[in-house]
């Protein structure tokens, strides 16, 4: 069973930077692909990023293309999001999510960690 274990969020201001880290454990981490999502209050959640098993490839929301960034540290069994330029709009629970590569659904998921952008 793979456990993911986020870390990171807070509150900060406009324009502030923020990274979020996701551990896993219980399973192959260089096998799975990471993903990261975000509910705010009142709304659905959303895709923010993901990135391949191998490490090469990520993908992102328009809303935080150019501003946030996905890596991550097999050593480590790590993903992290980089966040920049943040913006209030960009307040919500942050989830990370990993799914075997080669298929389409997250099968594993994070508690969450609430980031709040203040104005």
């Amino acid at each position: 069973q793979v456990q993911l274990v986020e870390s990171g969020g807070g509150l900060v201001q406009t324009g502030d930077s923020l990274r979020l880290s996701c551990r896993a454990s219980g399973g192959t981490f260089s096998s799975m692909d990471m993903g990261w999502f975000r509910q705010a209050p009142g709304k659905e959640r959303e895709f923010v990023g993901n990135i391949l098993w191998s490490g090469g490839s990520t993908s992102y929301a328009d809303s935080v293309k150019g501003r946030f960034t996905m890596s991550r540290d097999n050593a480590k069994n790590t993903v992290y999001l980089q966040m920049t330029s943040l913006k209030p709009e960009d307040t919500a629970v942050y989830y990370c999510a990993a799914r075997a590569r080669l298929t389409a659904a997250y099968r594993y998921w994070g508690q969450g960690t609430q980031v709040t952008v203040s104005s």
